[in-house]
């Protein structure tokens, strides 16, 4: 049992937002109590102390939409790699990355994601895997990770026609297994979804086939509109707008997972909102890859699931949060627009979208909750409360800040220091395997 206290508590519960001198007491994988810290220290005198030193207790983050295989990609630099459009994008780094990726690769992906994810104070993760290089197996290789290193993980593979009908094949059986063993394990750490990647790369054959393969079990996880690809594709090729080609084939649905959705039309917008289908935004990405802006502001006022994701680009959920009040306000050429979008998504509907796969109650520090925590170093010079805090958010908070971290009841970092987590050995074999797939891309 953990008493976290001595801190201001942010619960994200609107009966009772804020504690100044807060504390909140765990056990096993729930919250039992939350309170005030004389309080609690009276009335759990045994409890491991963990003391915050009068910094910020929170909820821990949710990333709802990221790629665990570009994990060993930092600092990469690949010959010959000078894109002008988002398919040289793909072409040139990331399909190149993937299809060098073997198992061994994609393992200490996911232990180098994991690291970088508790060392932000993020716990839960929505992964969008690829490794065409080695695909049987991979799911499980990431899963096993997860589970050493405690991080709650919905996981899914990237079904693509671009490598030929084997690899695609391959891809759905791994999903289709993956999906079954999820179901026999029955482990609220680990669930699965149905991968597929930009619809250009996905003929209505492969649609057939992942549809009668996921028989109902789960939702999609799936790239749309990320470019125009998927919309010249879709209206050349198939005479119909990219959602309505997911409409076609039933992808659509509330346990089903749209990545980017920028090139989007009204129309298209409400065939997401009348299905319930949840729609992520990964700002930083997209503006990376130079693809545009996501109508956050439009499908928000038409209430529509908005969650926030990296799509690997930081496994800082602050960052990316103020990276999507920035586009939208500069989109709108409007510097009054965006805020409650944006912390609405991070802060309420990451969660929500959990609800929809996880059992417990996560975003949120109450009696009863998964005991998902942070500690956040931050020691504010102007006035912090409950009216504000979001404020502070934006303007003064990074992930980085993040001094100890808690999931689902497990401590894994305090202090900044991992806890049974031997990070240096880690990092001597991930740079080992990054070599060697640097190595292969090069030579490829």
């Amino acid at each position: 049992m953990y008493l976290i206290a001595n801190g201001k508590v942010i619960t994200r519960d609107e009966n009772m937002p804020y504690i100044e001198d807060g504390a909140v007491a765990i056990k096993d994988d729930k919250i039992i109590d939350i309170g005030t810290t004389p309080d609690l220290k009276e009335k759990y005198p045994n409890a491991d102390f963990i003391d915050a030193e009068k910094n910020v207790i929170m909820p821990s983050f949710i990333n709802a939409h990221t790629h665990i295989y570009s994990g060993l990609a930092r600092g990469l630099s690949i010959k010959g790699y000078n894109p002008h459009d988002f398919y040289e994008i793909l072409d040139g780094m990331w399909w190149k990355l993937d299809r060098n990726l073997t198992l061994d690769g994609t393992r200490y992906s996911a232990y180098v994601t994991y690291l970088e994810c508790i060392r932000n104070g993020v716990t839960t993760i929505f992964d969008h895997h690829a490794s065409f290089c080695e695909i049987p197996g991979s799911l499980f290789e990431i899963a096993s990770v997860a589970k050493e290193m405690g991080v709650r993980s919905c996981l899914c593979y990237e079904v693509s026609d671009r490598d030929g009908e084997e690899k695609c094949d391959q891809a759905i059986t791994e999903n289709s297994d993956f999906i079954k063993y999820c179901k026999e394990q029955n482990d609220d750490m680990l669930k699965a979804m149905f991968g597929m990647h930009a619809l250009f790369t996905i003929s209505d054959k492969t649609f057939e086939k992942c549809v009668k393969a996921n028989g109902n079990r789960t939702g999609y996880h799936i790239h749309i509109c990320e470019g125009l690809n998927d919309v010249e594709d879709s209206k050349n090729n198939y005479n119909m707008s990219a959602v309505q080609r997911l409409e076609k084939w039933e992808i659509l649905g509330s346990k089903t997972i749209l990545g980017h959705c920028i090139h989007i039309t009204e129309e298209e917008m409400d065939m997401i909102q009348n299905t319930d289908t949840i729609v992520v935004n990964n700002p930083q990405s997209n503006m990376s890859n130079a693809v545009g802006c996501s109508p956050v502001l439009k499908m928000y006022e038409k209430g529509i699931l908005l969650g926030l994701g990296t799509d690997a680009y930081t496994h800082d959920m602050i960052e990316s949060m103020k990276s999507a009040l920035t586009i939208q306000r500069h989109n709108a050429k409007n510097p009054n627009v965006g805020f409650n979008e944006v912390t609405d998504m991070l802060f309420k509907n990451n969660a929500k979208i959990c609800s929809r796969y996880f059992d417990g109650t996560l975003g949120v520090l109450k009696k009863g909750a998964k005991a998902d925590i942070v500690v956040m170093d931050y020691a504010p010079f102007t006035p912090f409360d409950e009216n504000n805090i979001d404020g502070h958010m934006l303007f003064g908070f990074c992930g980085r800040q993040c001094r100890t971290t808690i999931a689902n009841g497990r401590l894994l970092y305090k202090d900044r220091r991992f806890v049974d987590i031997d990070e240096e050995k880690i990092s001597f074999e991930a740079k080992k395997a990054a070599d060697k797939l640097w190595t292969s891309i090069n030579r490829d």
